[in-house]
């Protein structure tokens, strides 16, 4: 047997176990962690509205949209994407919207220092990731699929 063809032979229980067990964890882990980011981030504003509104008057400057209606859009991006792309329920759909979120907030926010900078990349990184690749077998999205197959 050639070489590469023992290395493959050798990697294929290796890839499988990462396919069947790493990837979902994975995927879940990634969805939890910037999930409960963003929505204890929402809490905040709800729980102080006048302050939020002035910080959206004030300090973020977010691009095309008067500070109220900008506040409200985010807030409620912040409260309502995060359960959704936790649960892995419309996975694609939530991990996308809080990457525009996360997004606005970095383009609006000209006091964000390199280490809160870093922190928005890495979010933005994990939210591409399921934005693309899809919440993972390990939700509800999934289970959904597997079904509707079945019925």
């Amino acid at each position: 047997m050639h070489p590469v063809a023992r290395l493959v032979a050798f990697a294929r229980p290796f890839v499988a176990f990462a396919d069947t067990w790493l990837r979902p964890l994975a995927l879940v882990w990634a969805r939890v962690v910037v999930g409960l980011v963003f929505f204890r981030s929402g809490l905040t504003k709800l729980d102080d509205w006048q302050t939020t509104l002035l910080l959206f008057t004030e300090e973020y400057h977010v691009p095309l949209l008067p500070p109220a209606v900008a506040a409200a859009l985010g807030t409620a991006g912040e409260v309502l994407l995060p359960p959704l792309l936790i649960a892995g329920l419309a996975g694609r759909f939530a991990a996308a919207g809080l990457f525009v979120v996360n997004a606005t907030a970095v383009i609006s926010y000209p006091a964000l220092t390199e280490t809160t900078r870093e922190f928005h990349l890495y979010w933005a990184m994990l939210l591409a990731l399921v934005a693309s690749v899809g919440p993972g077998t390990l939700s509800l999205d999934a289970w959904l699929c597997r079904r509707a197959r079945a019925a």
